[in-house]
């Protein structure tokens, strides 16, 4: 068995799709009418159809997982965070773990926790 997938809810997907494909370069591979398949295996799906597969409530900012992405130019990715989604509500900034990898927490528009990392 291998894990094939990783899906999140999102309340619009072409906003969605768009953002992911502004900040992370992930493209579109299948749309199946509220459920978008982007390269790297990450699954968008629209809330509405969630809510009926589970039968409950979406709590956004939940800060149960997050998608954790890594980057070399970290410092260039946040001024393209910046650019394209000023609005963006981090959880915190970039900041260096004693470890010595920098990271950036931020949520997408829905409320899902995304981490950005330098590779370790």
């Amino acid at each position: 068995m291998k894990l094939k997938n990783v899906l999140i809810v999102v309340k619009d997907i072409e906003r969605s799709r768009q953002f992911y494909r502004d900040l992370f370069g992930l493209e579109m591979i299948l749309d199946n009418d509220g459920n978008m398949i982007l390269t790297e295996g990450l699954v968008l799906q629209e809330e509405k159809y969630w809510k009926e597969f589970i039968g409950r409530e979406i709590i956004p900012e939940n800060n149960a997982c997050e998608l954790y992405f890594e980057e070399s130019d970290i410092e260039g990715f946040i001024e393209k965070l910046e650019q394209y989604y000023p609005e963006v509500k981090y959880v915190n900034r970039l900041m260096t773990h004693s470890w010595g990898q920098k990271v950036v927490r931020f949520y997408d528009p829905d409320g899902n926790l995304i981490e950005v990392g330098t590779p370790m």
